[in-house]
């Protein structure tokens, strides 16, 4: 297990254990994903945490915290511990993958997104969000064990390399913009954790799913100049995962 994902798993066992399933109807995700979710017969969602953004019933759900799991699983969930780095399923299993703010905390994201690639079928539908803009980087990005934060090109470099289409994009993101709350929410979080995880979920989790704003989308990439993170509906094109594309080449130049 690398570094980032040991401080990961600290971090979110940490903060499920002291909290609740949020059912996803409470998201503003949910117009979007509630419909692409009726269409599809097998769908994933990495690192949903407590916070599930898909169907819980009948949806696979893989997170390196245990404690998220047994919620999910009460839902009917269909839970496992794993690594978004070498997902647990065969190539070409799902049509619908959902990785909010999951991208951004591992080392080699390339793997990632080939993992992502390789188990979506021809044509699945990829939602991801990722933080934007590597000069924004606060403590924050420290706290929550992210990585990285993308700068635009090397992302859409990333998703084309991996046979990616973007079909749309919104605004994103729950992170405090008030610079004396973030620095607040840092300390609390840092010296205080048991006390801070009560009163995120009793008081500032219902008050931010309260004042949530509806997503508004936009065909394509939208402005993302004052944009500190990024919401995005992918599409994987190809005939099928590029691990069977490269497995079928090297075959054919053996004949």
């Amino acid at each position: 297990m690398d570094r980032a994902t040991a401080a990961n798993r600290e971090f979110y066992d940490a903060l499920w254990s002291a909290s609740y399933v949020v059912p996803p109807h409470r998201f503003n995700t949910w117009p979007l994903l509630s419909a692409l979710a009726a269409s599809t017969t097998a769908r994933l969602e990495i690192g949903a945490g407590l916070h599930p953004r898909l169907p819980i019933a009948n949806t696979y759900f893989v997170d390196v915290s245990q404690p998220s799991l047994a919620g999910l699983k009460a839902g009917g969930g269909r839970v496992m511990v794993g690594d978004i780095t070498a997902l647990p399923f065969p190539d070409d299993t799902f049509d619908l993958i959902c990785a909010f703010d999951i991208v951004e905390h591992v080392e080699d994201d390339r793997q990632v997104f080939g993992e992502l690639a390789r188990v979506a079928r021809p044509d699945a539908a990829v939602v991801l969000s990722v933080p934007l803009h590597s000069a924004h980087w606060n403590a924050f990005d420290d706290l929550v064990g992210h990585v990285r934060r993308y700068d635009l090109e090397p992302l859409l470099a990333m998703l084309d390399a991996h046979a990616f289409s973007l079909e749309q994009s919104a605004a994103f993101g729950m992170e405090p913009r008030n610079r004396w709350l973030l620095d607040v929410s840092v300390w609390a979080l840092t010296r205080r954790r048991v006390k801070a995880l009560r009163w995120y979920n009793k008081f500032f989790l219902p008050l931010g799913l309260f004042l949530q704003r509806r997503l508004v989308w936009t065909a394509g990439l939208i402005d993302v100049a004052k944009v500190d993170e990024l919401l995005l509906v992918c599409r994987r094109h190809g005939a099928s995962s590029p691990r069977r594309v490269a497995e079928r080449t090297a075959v054919a130049a053996q004949r």
